[in-house]
């Protein structure tokens, strides 16, 4: 836990995120809002487990002569392969899976999906995205020197999750994200990811390709499809009790799925930003927050989580056959990206921005959490 400043007393989230904020106890402002967030839902679980199956009743209704009545992503990682098992094992529904190939897949997740799939007798459409866009653009974000260079995959797969959506009539996507595991993660690591104008802002500046084909969202395509089309995204995780660890058990058993030994490591390129980019450039060790969310979960200890953070994110031998496929695959020498890495940091917020937008703070629920953002532009 290098470079980390001052450490919560309760997790491991520590000052490399600017943002933190301490009580007297020493206790960190992430897990203290976690902690409040899963008491109420505690509080609340009867009702929300009563709410998850007339959400699921609501789905089957709104597919009756349709071929399918969902939408899933299915990426090979633990969270979307255990929503496919709950889908069709548990809820009985009958989903289309979505994938999107941006050309990092690993031969673990490519195999990992064929069996979930195959096994669960679920049809599949994948989008291969352009890769010479794509590449223009992850070019493009390094060149920007903005940490999430990774929202350019997570808008697209939203904006292929509804465009299928909408395709296909469906009503309902279903996502497996999950406040347990996932609820802490600092603003200043991440950035909104349906900002479609600072994606094209960056890509105009420093993208050599035209995003033509490059599957967008942004905010008036998002109020289009949840308001005219009436599409729902729907969270199964948040509605019940989720251990990861149990769900691993389950999938492993029932689907012969593989681990990759991280989170969203089936990804070459996310295993590659999350282990070896944000550390080196960023100053970000993201295990923190995911560790952080383990500890409040009870699921690991502080003492078995400042233990695994002693060692570095993947081992050298990887991380350096990671290093020569990434350079070698985005075109780059290692000195050039050598100097991508040494470059100062810049913000998202450098950029032209939605959060500046009339139209985003329309539409922008109050209770979001990036309203504080837009109140600060403001000002």
């Amino acid at each position: 836990m290098s470079n980390s400043g001052q450490v919560c007393k309760r997790c491991v989230m520590d000052t490399t995120d600017r943002q933190i904020k301490f009580d007297s106890s020493g206790f960190c402002n992430h897990c203290t809002e976690y902690l409040q967030l899963v008491s109420k839902d505690a509080t609340a679980s009867i009702s929300l487990s009563e709410s998850l199956q007339g959400i699921i009743a609501q789905i089957k209704g709104s597919g009756k002569g349709n071929e399918y009545d969902c939408i899933i992503g299915i990426s090979g990682g633990v969270d979307s392969t255990y929503l496919a098992y709950l889908v069709v094992e548990e809820y009985g529904l009958r989903p289309l899976a979505i994938h999107l190939d941006n050309g990092w897949n690993s031969k673990l997740a490519v195999k990992n999906i064929q069996n979930i799939l195959r096994k669960l007798s679920i049809d599949l459409r994948t989008h291969v995205i352009n890769w010479e866009e794509f590449k223009s653009l992850q070019k493009a974000y390094f060149a920007a020197s903005v940490i999430d260079i990774e929202a350019i995959t997570d808008h697209a797969i939203n904006a292929t999750l509804y465009q299928e959506a909408k395709a296909n009539n469906v009503k309902y996507i279903l996502k497996g994200f999950n406040n347990v595991t996932e609820k802490i993660m600092p603003k200043s690591w991440t950035f909104n990811k349906n900002d479609l104008v600072n994606i094209k802002d960056i890509n105009k500046r420093f993208g050599t390709v035209a995003l033509e084909t490059y599957p967008s969202l942004g905010t008036q395509r998002l109020k289009y499809f949840e308001k005219k089309c009436q599409i729902q995204t729907i969270f199964p995780y948040n509605y019940a009790d989720f251990d990861k660890d149990a769900a691993k058990k389950v999938i492993m058993e029932k689907l012969g799925w593989a681990d990759y030994g991280g989170k969203h490591y089936e990804s070459v390129f996310t295993r590659f930003y999350q282990g070896y980019i944000l550390p080196r450039k960023f100053n970000v060790d993201k295990r923190k927050a995911h560790y952080s969310n383990l500890i409040c979960a009870g699921s690991m200890t502080r003492e078995e989580a400042v233990s695994e953070l002693q060692s570095p994110p993947y081992k050298d031998e990887l991380a350096r056959e990671d290093y020569e496929y990434v350079i070698k695959k985005l075109e780059y020498t290692e000195e050039e990206f050598e100097g991508i890495l040494d470059a100062p940091v810049k913000s998202h917020f450098d950029y032209k921005t939605d959060l500046k937008s009339k139209i985003y703070k329309k539409y922008i629920s109050p209770t979001n959490p990036l309203v504080s953002l837009i109140k600060k532009i403001k000002n």
